[in-house]
């Protein structure tokens, strides 16, 4: 394994605890033990997938992907808090401002409704005064 992939692969379960804690307390320490070895090319087939081939092809630069990404997750409610406050979090490190990301969830209250549209901008709000961004 790279040390590249290996970096890739501890964020990715970093990630995935932190969204573990946030649906199901009791999950915090949840590990499931052999998995490489169950699936051995799992883990690194998802990452390139993910972040590799997929997420880092060109055409669209990491701010506009996790922009995009913003829209869709609005369009889902409630149902996908945890998913878009991380990818809130990984927008403003991209370089995203508060109001670009505010603005694409005003975009989307006319796709997805306006109960959609509070909860995404209810929750953006928490993570902008977690995070204490600028604008």
């Amino acid at each position: 394994m790279s040390d590249d992939f290996s970096r890739m692969f501890k964020a990715m379960l970093e990630s995935s605890q932190e969204m573990a804690r946030s649906l199901n307390p009791a999950l915090e320490d949840f590990r499931m033990p052999g998995f490489d070895e169950l699936m051995p090319t799992m883990s690194k087939n998802f990452m390139e997938m993910a972040f590799g081939r997929t997420f880092n092809r060109e055409g669209l630069d990491s701010k506009t992907r996790l922009l995009v990404i913003i829209a869709a997750l609005t369009m889902l409610g409630a149902q996908a808090e945890p998913q878009l406050k991380l990818t809130i979090r990984h927008a403003l490190e991209a370089g995203a401002t508060k109001r670009e990301i505010a603005e694409v969830i005003y975009q989307m209250g006319m796709f997805g409704g306006l109960p959609s549209m509070n909860r995404a901008l209810e929750i953006a709000q928490s993570v902008f005064g977690a995070k204490g961004t600028e604008e």
